[in-house]
């Protein structure tokens, strides 16, 4: 096929060789196949600002750091140049949380390299050494469920100990490879010790893994892993790899974290209505 512009100043580099075929294209991202010497990797071609359907809400952005002064006041002032620099933040934020992941032994595919937009990064393959189906286009028994989604809260649990949270994780960013899921798109990643609403998106996205699951496996609907999680976490006693129940208890005199957490996103979608309306 032809190679996208953004791709040539790669070959022109010598990062890749060729490009084999489009593998998706994406709110924030194209994905390709590319051939790199002997080895078949992906390419994730950033789509510009003005191009994404994905915006860079302040829940995900909150607390994020730009080492250099004059680009942060830059960013701060919404110059052409901060905007320029904020974008460049955006699409590193995702390469940044890969190699840090990937270094704790999350499930991600293994970053190679970042050039100009573009991350090149592990294949993801099935059993076949095609590229791995997302959940989203799979079936699965009972049992394969339950065996699944244990997989993932565990690799919850490793990438919130690593100070990670995912928070847009859904069966959409899953990928099922030959030895099991793998988790991608992470240029939305929040710090779960520097962001606000850290609590609320690792809810989110247990819940997100609890709905999913439960089609097939409905007795993980009645779960309770989030809360379980992120109280563990709260109190520093969350360690990769700990036997989690699925149960939590409200104590007495504490705050119902998940009620509060539900308030505080109803109240955000509320707000989001109230300001559409408005606009229209």
């Amino acid at each position: 096929m032809k190679s996208p512009a953004r791709l040539q100043a790669l070959i022109a580099e010598g990062l890749i060789d060729s490009v084999v075929r489009r593998l998706k294209s994406g709110k924030e991202a194209d994905v390709y196949v590319v051939r790199c010497g002997d080895e078949t990797r992906a390419a994730k071609v950033y789509k510009e600002a003005h191009k994404r359907s994905f915006r860079q809400a302040v829940d995900y952005t909150e607390n994020r750091k730009v080492r250099n002064s004059r680009h942060a006041r830059a960013m701060a002032k919404g110059t052409a140049f901060g905007r320029q620099q904020q974008e460049a933040a955006w699409q590193s934020a995702e390469v940044d949380a890969l190699y840090r992941l990937a270094a704790a032994g999350v499930r991600v595919p293994q970053p190679n390299n970042f050039h100009e937009g573009v991350l090149l990064m592990e294949l993801v393959a099935d059993h076949q050494g095609d590229a791995a189906p997302r959940l989203n286009d799979l079936p699965f028994s009972d049992a394969e469920a339950l065996q699944h989604h244990d997989t993932l809260i565990g690799e919850v649990v490793r990438m919130l100990c690593a100070g990670v949270i995912h928070g847009d994780l859904s069966e959409f960013n899953i990928l099922l490879a030959a030895d099991g899921p793998v988790i991608i798109d992470l240029p939305q990643a929040v710090d779960a010790a520097g962001n606000n609403h850290a609590p609320r998106m690792l809810m989110r996205d247990v819940d997100n893994l609890r709905s999913f699951f439960g089609r097939y496996a409905p007795a993980l609907l009645a779960t309770q892993y989030g809360p379980e999680i992120w109280s563990l976490y709260a109190s520093g006693r969350l360690v990769p790899d700990m036997p989690l129940t699925g149960r939590y208890e409200h104590q007495a005199g504490a705050v119902d974290l998940s009620g509060v957490l539900r308030e505080i996103e109803d109240a955000r979608l509320e707000e989001a209505a109230r300001l559409e309306r408005m606009s229209a």
